[in-house]
C-alpha cells in the first residue's frame, strides 16, 4: 500500500492492532518543553507543547521479511517504522524522531466497549478505560484521591497526597478485553490516555526502542505469550509459604519475647522480618532505620548467634535494604571515595537528596563497579549476617538533577526500580541462593519481572479508604498480575500513620484474613508502631494470628502449585475472574475479588462494621469455604464474621477435599 487515500491495518488473527488513515494517522510527532520537580519521591511534570505534528502520508516497501512504512506530512518530518513479525507478534522499529522533534504519539486502534488493564501496579482502577496514566515511577502518595481530607493535607504538607495514577510500579505494557497486548520497549516519561471511544493515544517522550504487539484467542494465552516475553519470577522459597513473618522491631530482646508469646499461642512462624537490623533513626514522620546497611550490635547484641538459632528451629531471618546511602554513615563516605554515588548534575558532587529530616545518597546503578561494590556489601552484611531474604525498599527516587554514569536522567528514572531488582537477583544468584533467598519489592518497571522474587504492595494507609488502604491492595495486585508479577502481597494492617489515622483491631484482623489467602503473610508495625494495633496487641489477637497463619500454611501446597503454575503459564497466584471465565462479561467489571490459583474465589469484606457481604461468583459450581453451602453463580450474600472472609471454591477442583480438611473450627 503507497496511497494515504487507503487505509493500512495490521492484524494479528483478525484482530487489528494497527490502523493507519489519512484522516486518522497512526503517528504524530512534536516539539515541547517540560519541567520535572522532585521532593521525596514525589514529582511535578508540567509540560508544553509548542509543536504537534500528525503524519497521515504513509508509503510502503518490502525489505526481506519486514515492511518498512515512511510517514510524513507533505514530506516533511519523515518517520521510518519498521514491521515485522517475530514469534507470532508484531514488532515494530522506529528508525528515529525527525530533526527538531522529541515528541511521538501513537494510536491504536480501540472499541467503544474495550477494557483495559496493565500499566504495572494500579490502585485505584482496575479497568483503565476512561482516564490517562502517566507512566513514571514515583512515590504512590498518601491517600491518593485528591477529594479526600488526607491527601489535601498530605499535599499541604509537601506534596507527597499522590493522586489515581501514581504508582511505584508503573509499566508501558497494557492488554485489552479485544484480545491483544502492547508493550513499548521505552523508559522515558510516557502518558497512555484511554479517554477515546475509538483509540488509544500514546505519548512518548523518546522513540522507544521497539513497539511489541501480540494477540490471542483467551487472556489466559494473552498472558502466557506476554510473561514469556517480558520474563516471570524466580521461584519462590518453600519455607515462606509454611505460615507467617512476624515483623518484629526493638531489639534482640523484643525478638525473642515476641516471637516466643506468637510460638506459645501456636502461631507457625514462617520467618522474623526485623527491618531495624541496621539501627533505629527517630523522625517526626515515625520510627525509621539507620541507611548505613551494618549490624547495629548495640540494638541486636548476639544476633548472628540467634539467627543460626532460629534456622535450626525452622524460622527465618529476614532484613532490609535500599539503594541509598544515609550521609553521615561510613558506607556513605567508603562509596564517595570510591566514586560510586550518582552524581549532581551540574557541580559533579555526589547527589544528596532529603528523605525526611536526614539526607541520602543514590548508589549508581548503572555502573558496574559500583553494583559490585553494592553487591559485596549486601552479600557480607546481610546474607554474611544470615538473612535469608529481605525487603528490598524504594527506587523511585532518582531525581532530575540526578547525572547517572551511563544514562541520562531522563531514560534512567523509570528504570532504577529494575536497576535495584537485577542487582539484588545478582546478589542471590552469585551466592548460589536462588530459591532459598525471599527478598520482596515496591517499585518495580521492566525487567522487574524476571528479578524479583517477590512484590509488595507498599505504604498502604492504616484505613479502609479505597484508592490507599485495605481495598487498594486488590486491583494493585489484579494489575501487576496482568504485567507479568505473579507474586505480590501486602503489609498486614497496612503501614503509613499519619493524618489521625491509626490501626484499628478490626482493620488489622480483615486485613489478616485476606493475606492468608494470597501467597505471603507478613505483617507491618507501621511508621508509628505506638499507634497501631499490633499482632500481640492483646491475646484475642495472637489467637486470631494463630488461626489464620495454621490456615496459610495449611494451603501451602495449593499456593506452591499456583506458583508453579505461574512459572510454566505466566498466570499469576492472585487472578482476576475473567482469566478462567473470558465468556462471562460481568467478571471483567470484578476488582475487589480475585482467584487464588484456579479454584478459590476471594471476596474480602472491605468496610468496617460488617458481619455479611456480597460477592459476585462466575458462572460455576461454588462452595461456599465455611459452610459448604453451594451456590451456581451470580451475586450472592453470605456470612462475614471477623475471621471467617468470604471466601468461595469449585465444587469440581480435585483440590475440594483437601479444601475442606484444611478448614479451623
Amino acid at each position: 500500500m503507497n496511497d494515504s487515500q487507503h487505509e493500512l491495518k495490521v492484524s494479528l488473527d483478525g484482530r487489528a492492532v494497527l490502523r493507519h488513515s489519512a484522516e486518522r494517522p497512526l503517528f504524530a510527532v512534536g516539539r515541547a518543553d517540560a519541567k520535572i520537580t522532585s521532593h521525596r519521591g514525589n514529582f511535578t511534570v508540567n509540560e508544553t507543547v509548542h509543536q504537534r505534528v500528525e503524519l497521515p502520508h504513509c508509503v510502503t516497501d518490502i525489505d526481506g521479511d519486514a515492511t518498512v512504512f515512511k510517514f510524513s506530512r507533505l514530506g516533511d518530518h519523515r518517520l521510518v517504522a519498521r514491521v515485522e513479525q517475530n514469534d507470532g507478534r508484531v514488532v515494530v522499529t522506529l528508525d528515529r524522531l525527525p530533526p527538531g522533534m522529541n515528541r511521538l504519539w501513537i494510536n491504536l486502534p480501540a472499541g467503544p466497549k474495550d477494557k483495559i488493564f496493565g500499566l504495572g501496579e494500579q490502585y485505584s482502577h482496575f479497568n483503565l478505560r476512561g482516564r490517562v496514566f502517566p507512566i513514571w515511577t514515583s512515590e504512590p502518595g498518601i491517600g491518593r484521591n485528591k477529594a479526600t481530607a488526607v491527601t489535601q493535607q498530605a499535599d499541604a504538607e509537601g506534596g507527597g497526597g499522590g493522586d489515581y495514577w501514581t504508582t511505584g510500579f508503573p509499566a508501558p505494557t497494557f492488554i485489552s478485553s479485544a484480545g491483544w497486548f502492547c508493550h513499548l520497549d521505552c523508559s522515558a516519561y510516557m502518558a497512555f490516555d484511554f479517554t477515546r471511544p475509538d483509540r488509544h493515544e500514546l505519548e512518548l517522550w523518546a522513540a522507544p526502542e521497539r513497539i511489541l504487539l501480540g494477540g490471542a484467542e483467551s487472556p489466559a494465552e494473552l498472558l502466557k505469550d506476554l510473561t514469556s516475553l517480558l520474563g516471570r519470577q524466580p521461584v519462590c522459597p518453600p519455607w515462606a509459604l509454611n505460615g507467617i513473618i512476624l515483623g518484629i522491631q526493638g531489639g534482640t530482646e523484643t525478638l525473642n519475647a515476641k516471637l516466643a508469646a506468637a510460638r506459645a499461642a501456636g502461631v507457625p512462624v514462617a520467618g522474623v522480618w526485623c527491618q531495624d537490623w541496621c539501627g533505629i533513626r527517630m523522625t517526626s514522620f515515625g520510627k525509621r532505620l539507620r541507611w548505613d546497611w551494618r549490624w547495629d550490635r548495640e540494638l541486636y547484641p548476639g544476633l548472628d548467634r540467634r539467627i543460626a538459632e532460629l534456622g535450626r528451629e525452622g524460622v527465618r531471618f529476614l532484613a532490609y535494604v535500599n539503594p541509598y546511602l544515609c550521609d553521615d554513615g561510613g558506607l556513605f563516605k567508603d562509596a564517595d571515595g570510591r566514586g560510586h554515588l550518582v552524581r549532581h548534575h551540574e557541580n559533579g558532587k555526589p547527589l544528596v537528596i532529603d528523605f525526611g529530616e536526614f539526607g541520602g545518597g543514590h548508589v549508581d546503578l548503572t555502573s558496574p563497579d559500583a553494583r559490585a561494590w553494592f553487591k559485596s556489601i549486601i552479600k557480607e552484611n546481610l546474607l554474611g549476617l544470615g538473612a535469608s531474604g529481605w525487603m528490598a525498599d524504594f527506587g523511585e527516587y532518582l531525581p532530575p538533577t540526578a547525572a547517572p554514569a551511563r544514562l541520562p536522567f531522563e531514560l534512567a528514572h523509570n528504570r532504577w526500580p529494575a536497576l535495584w531488582a537485577s542487582l539484588n537477583h545478582e546478589v542471590v544468584a552469585e551466592a548460589g541462593r536462588l530459591g532459598d533467598v525471599f527478598f520482596f519489592m515496591r517499585a518495580g518497571f521492566t525487567g522487574s519481572q524476571r528479578h524479583a522474587v517477590g512484590l509488595w504492595a507498599g505504604d498502604q494507609s492504616v484505613d479502609w479508604s479505597q484508592d490507599d488502604g485495605l481495598p487498594s491492595v486488590i486491583p494493585a495486585a489484579l494489575s501487576l498480575g496482568l504485567t507479568g508479577i505473579g507474586l505480590t502481597h501486602s503489609d498486614i494492617g497496612g503501614y503509613t500513620t499519619l493524618f489521625g489515622m491509626k490501626r484499628t483491631p478490626e482493620l488489622f484482623l480483615r486485613w489478616l484474613e485476606m493475606a492468608a489467602f494470597t501467597p505471603i503473610m507478613r505483617t507491618h508495625e507501621g511508621n508509628r508502631p505506638w499507634l497501631n494495633h499490633q499482632f500481640d496487641s492483646d491475646v484475642g489477637t495472637l489467637s486470631a494470628v494463630a488461626r489464620m497463619a495454621k490456615l496459610h500454611a495449611g494451603l501451602a501446597p495449593y499456593i506452591s502449585a499456583a506458583l508453579a503454575e505461574y512459572q510454566a503459564t505466566g498466570l499469576p497466584a492472585q487472578r482476576p475472574l475473567f482469566l478462567h471465565y473470558p465468556e462471562d462479561h460481568a467478571s471483567y467489571e470484578v476488582a475487589y475479588q480475585y482467584l487464588l490459583g484456579r479454584d478459590l474465589l476471594v471476596a474480602p469484606a472491605l468496610k468496617p462494621g460488617v458481619d455479611e457481604w456480597e460477592a459476585y461468583l462466575p458462572p460455576d459450581r461454588w462452595v461456599h469455604f465455611w459452610t459448604g453451602r453451594e451456590f451456581s453463580g451470580g451475586r450472592v450474600t453470605v456470612p462475614a464474621p471477623l475471621g471467617r472472609p468470604p471466601v468461595f471454591f469449585r465444587a469440581e477442583s480435585h483440590y475440594a477435599t483437601f479444601l475442606m480438611s484444611i478448614r479451623p473450627d
